[in-house]
C-alpha cells in the first residue's frame, strides 16, 4: 500500500476528503521524523507500536567487488517495534 492508497482507505472510514487525508499523512511523517531526529526521540502509539532510534556502532566489513576490508561508520537508524494489538491483527 502506498500513500495514495492509504489516503483512499482513510476517506472510506471517515468524513474527510482525500486531500485532507494526504495532509494528515504528511503531517504525521513530518512530526515523527522531527521527533526522532532530535536525539533520543521516541514516538509511541499504544496498540500500534513504537518508533525509536538506535545507534549502530562502527564495524568492519568487506567490499564485495574487491574483497578489501573497509570500515563501516557508525550511524543512527530508525526502528519500529509493533504493539500488541498490531501483532494480533497480523497473526
Amino acid at each position: 500500500m502506498n500513500k495514495n492508497e492509504l489516503a483512499v482507505e482513510m476517506v472510506k472510514d471517515s468524513s474527510i476528503t482525500k486531500s485532507d487525508a494526504i495532509k494528515v499523512i504528511d503531517a504525521f511523517v513530518e512530526i515523527v521524523g522531527s521527533e526522532l531526529s532530535g536525539g533520543d526521540g521516541k514516538v509511541t502509539l499504544v496498540g500500534f507500536g513504537t518508533f525509536k532510534t538506535l545507534e549502530k556502532k562502527q564495524k568492519k566489513g568487506r567490499n564485495p567487488r574487491t574483497g578489501a576490508e573497509i570500515i563501516i561508520p557508525k550511524k543512527r537508524v530508525v526502528k519500529f517495534v509493533p504493539g500488541k494489538e498490531l501483532k494480533e491483527l497480523v497473526r
